[in-house]
């Protein structure tokens, strides 16, 4: 389902219940007159004060945190691919048995990335172990290359770093493909912080008319579902609507061709 539809449904049903509940309890707890209790509202808005403030402040800290992770994600999977060009490039000086090897051990590495391992990292599947063969592989043609000079051992040495850097960089691609996004504890209080902000506090207020009570809790409801439904989005910095596609590794594939 398109991002945008199921956002808006969230939102909608979110709204929908909210002001279905604000209408029921001005009718069937508010005193009759549709007005609700407004000496309520000294005690409710220093609760809701307080209440909505933390809640706030823990649904900002998710969707930052959430978002650093999504650029990191990207920054890792470009590094990776940079660094594979990159040892490639350094192997070039090689002996023409090394050089050939790496380079097709390069190219077959970022094809096993773009066609095998991104949609397991998007699902959550076990990524084979293909990619790690070919980095050791290629790491081990580097290590048995002769070298004859000062400028083959340099760049031999190059080539070595920069398939380091590959490793560090795939490492932390996994890791973040695994991490599991929110955790319960943390979605826990996401939700239950959601429904006493959006839904218990506000239906304590009164003085407002019955439409105008509606409206405002509808709205509440609405914009906090609508932050829950981006919390939910990018859990997985490979899936949903934020996900990160596999154009380092394409634009590889391009260099090393």
């Amino acid at each position: 389902m398109n991002i945008f539809v199921a956002g808006g449904l969230w939102v909608a049903g979110a709204a929908l219940a909210g002001g279905g509940i604000a209408y029921l309890v001005r009718r069937l707890g508010g005193g009759g007159d549709g007005e609700g209790r407004p000496a309520n509202n000294d005690a409710a808005g220093q609760v809701f004060t307080i209440v909505g403030g933390l809640h706030a402040v823990l649904v900002a800290f998710v969707l930052i945190s959430l978002y650093d992770s999504v650029s990191a994600a990207s920054q890792d999977a470009r590094t990776e691919a940079d660094s594979l060009v990159a040892a490639t490039w350094a192997a070039d000086a090689l002996p023409a048995e090394t050089k050939d090897r790496v380079h097709q051990l390069a190219v077959a590495y970022a094809r096993t990335v773009e066609d095998q391992e991104w949609p397991r990292l998007a699902d959550g599947g076990e990524v084979p172990a293909t990619g790690w063969r070919q980095l050791d592989q290629m790491r081990q043609a580097v290590a048995a290359a002769p070298t004859d000079g000062d400028w083959q051992i340099d760049r031999k040495t190059e080539a070595s770093n920069q398939l380091w850097a590959v490793y560090q960089a795939r490492q932390q691609r996994l890791a973040d493909s695994g991490d599991g996004g929110v955790g319960a504890v943390v979605w826990f209080a996401l939700i239950l912080g959601s429904l006493i902000t959006a839904i218990l506090l506000p239906n304590l207020f009164g003085g407002t008319r019955l439409a105008a009570h509606v409206i405002i809790v509808s709205t509440l409801a609405g914009t906090i579902t609508l932050l829950l439904f981006a919390i939910h989005e990018l859990q997985n910095p490979f899936s949903g609507g934020a996900k990160v596609p596999p154009e380092a590794f394409t634009s590889a594939l391009e260099r090393l061709a």
